[in-house]
């Protein structure tokens, strides 16, 4: 479908890549990967013919059409939502009435409701939608059109973490073939099928998904060493008969052939193996030990207009814990880290900071955390104090440790990468080293070896780090506890994510990160402005008789059977989720999580009057 032949392409002085060839079919399914800045975005540019190669040539089988989706599109205008999802097909007839697609609008809708638009939207402005959900629409176009081969530059970024699961499932079925850069191990572990690497100017191709990738690229990095080793001590083993024999006349024919030999052996000289030289290479300075008790809320109240997120919400994080909050869309788990970030006022309550404690908030949009006034360079210096006294020379060496180096620094905001935003906002950390760090989805824009590299550090990190992540290698490296957030509650299990897996019963890793459940908001906001339900009151102003106390026993035990009735039909369907029959009916599957959702809200409320009622005859018995 697609052939590239010996393709090179270089800015000035810089050479991005040099004889590059490639053949993708029709049913390849490919990753493409690499630090970045090696050139991932520039060959899709040459795919597309946006840009020219300086050597070489790019040749499209006749008939073969594409699809790109580049990482950020283009402001949106009067047309709506709808209106771009069918954009990429013909709504009016060519010839004759027989052109017309009239399956267009329904599997646009039902495209743009797995991907996360409610019913309503598609006919509203695309303009009133942010930058992402309009990302999202031109995500839908794609898929809407089937081209024969999709381009994806950095799909995910865009998508929570159900949306996601959705267009993952759907382009396994895809019918065409798929090009993607991602630094989604989970994604590219799900969909490949070969990974292309762009290093040091080269396209390395390996067979499999991202994990195949990296141990048959372990393996030719020994088989390299051996080779390359090998090579040098023959190489040594030649030129130490030269430098003895050299010399003398009888030894000089056979002298002047070993030199020959070395110099035939050097013109084919294998390459040491190396490590990726441009990687962001840091460590957390290790922040002023805090108090125990790290931070407390107490009795907190939190809403967005009449949608109640939190009602007496109670919480506690301990000096040294690594807690990951997981759980449905709209469960309020980045509420809640703004709220222990002081990043938006609580209505009502209390939030409380320990001794000694000093808050850094990480938020999921990095223009929170910058000053889009200002370059690189002046946001660091932006954080100087009295106390830190920051130099120029140590500003520039942290902004180094981060990749920008040079006149890199001196670049305004405006024009940074999203993995640029990330790294400045990580290097900002470094200035001021919090020991309370919360952390909204950190590895969103980094490669994967910025990934490893935030890992490590955060490993060594002394401090107490509470974070909200959908990559489950980044959560599974760093959790010690995961707290699960849905209904405006939260349900800690004390372990790791292997530990909540197991407790939670989920069979998939990364839907465990939503627990199986839908969009919390439309249910949750009914189930708390519903008054729980309420246990018959006992006289307040006389003793209770025995009579009263063995109704009201009988009460409790009601409510309590209610309880173990509701947890009995939860377990049946978390159980009919996890068979894999459940996802080949896409109504079965949707009719299931709702179900779920409304289950586990009248759980909710039906423990609640258990608890009260419980209370009150322990009272009453008293």
């Amino acid at each position: 479908m697609l052939t590239i032949a010996d393709v090179s392409k270089s800015y000035g002085t810089r050479e991005l890549f040099s004889d590059v060839s490639l053949f993708i079919a029709r049913t390849d399914r490919l990753g493409l990967i690499g630090p970045n800045g090696a050139g991932k975005s520039t060959l899709f540019g040459l795919i597309l013919g946006e840009e020219r190669p300086d050597t070489g040539t790019i040749e499209w089988e006749r008939g073969a059409d594409f699809g790109f989706l580049p990482q950020e599109s283009a402001p949106a205008g009067e047309e709506t939502i709808l209106h771009i999802a069918t954009s990429g097909k013909k709504l009016e007839p060519t010839d004759d009435d027989f052109d017309i697609d009239y399956t267009l609008e329904p599997r646009a809708k039902k495209i743009l409701a797995g991907l996360g638009f409610k019913e309503g939207d598609a006919d509203k402005l695309a303009k009133t939608f942010s930058g992402g959900w309009v990302m999202r629409a031109h995500l839908a176009r794609l898929l809407v059109a089937e081209p024969a081969l999709l381009l994806l530059d950095e799909p995910t970024n865009h998508l929570d973490l159900e949306a996601l699961l959705w267009f993952q499932d759907y382009l396994t079925r895809y019918p065409g073939g798929l090009v993607v850069i991602s630094h989604d191990r989970a994604f590219l572990n799900a969909l490949c099928t070969g990974m292309l690497e762009l290093r040091a100017g080269t396209l390395h191709y390996y067979h499999g998904n991202y994990d195949n990738f990296l141990q048959e690229k372990e393996a030719r990095k020994a088989q390299q060493a051996a080779l390359f080793k090998n090579q040098q001590r023959e190489i040594a083993h030649l030129q130490k008969f030269v430098d003895r024999f050299g010399a003398k006349a009888s030894m000089a024919s056979r002298a002047k052939s070993k030199e020959k030999q070395i110099e035939r052996l050097e013109a084919v000289a294998i390459e040491e193996p190396h490590e990726e030289l441009k990687r962001i290479n840091f460590k957390f300075p290790q922040p002023p030990r805090s108090g125990l008790k790290v931070i407390e809320l107490k009795h907190v109240q939190q809403a967005y207009g009449d949608h109640v997120v939190y009602r007496d919400l109670n919480f506690t994080a301990e000096r040294g814990q690594r807690i990951v909050l997981v759980g449905p869309n709209g469960a309020g788990k980045s509420t809640l880290l703004k709220i222990l970030g002081d990043a938006i006022p609580i209505q009502a309550g209390v939030r409380e900071l320990g001794s000694n404690v000093v808050p850094g908030y990480f938020a999921q949009n990095r223009m929170d955390n910058l000053d889009p006034s200002l370059t690189v360079f002046e946001n660091v210096m932006s954080l100087r104090t009295n106390e830190n006294q920051l130099t120029e020379q140590q500003a520039r060496a942290i902004l180094g440790a981060f990749l920008f180096r040079k006149d890199d620094v001196h670049k305004p905001i405006g024009v940074l990468s999203g993995g640029e935003k990330s790294r400045l906002a990580l290097a900002r950390l470094l200035v001021k080293p919090p020991n309370l760090l919360l952390m909204d989805e950190p590895t969103t824009h980094l490669d994967i070896q910025s990934i490893d590299s935030l890992i490590g550090a955060l490993k060594a990190y002394e401090g107490t780090l509470i974070f909200i992540s959908h990559d489950v290698h980044f959560i599974r490296a760093l959790a010690g506890t995961v707290l699960h957030v849905h209904s405006g509650r939260l349900t800690p299990y004390a372990g790791d994510y292997d530990y909540y897996l197991e407790k939670s019963k989920a069979g998939d890793a990364r839907a465990a990160l939503t627990a199986g459940f839908t969009d919390a908001r439309p249910v949750q906001q009914k189930a708390a402005t519903a008054p729980a339900a309420k246990a018959p009151a006992a006289p307040a102003a006389k003793k209770a008789t025995p009579n009263e106390i063995r109704k009201f026993r009988e009460h409790v035990g009601q409510l309590e059977k209610k309880v173990s009735e509701l947890e009995a039909k939860q377990n049946e369907i978390t159980a009919a989720l996890e068979d894999p029959a459940s996802y080949t009916d896409k109504g079965k599957f949707h009719h299931l999580n709702r179900e779920l959702s409304v289950i586990v809200d009248e759980i909710t409320a039906a423990t609640t009057a258990w608890e009260n009622a419980a209370t009150k005859l322990a009272e009453m018995e008293q």
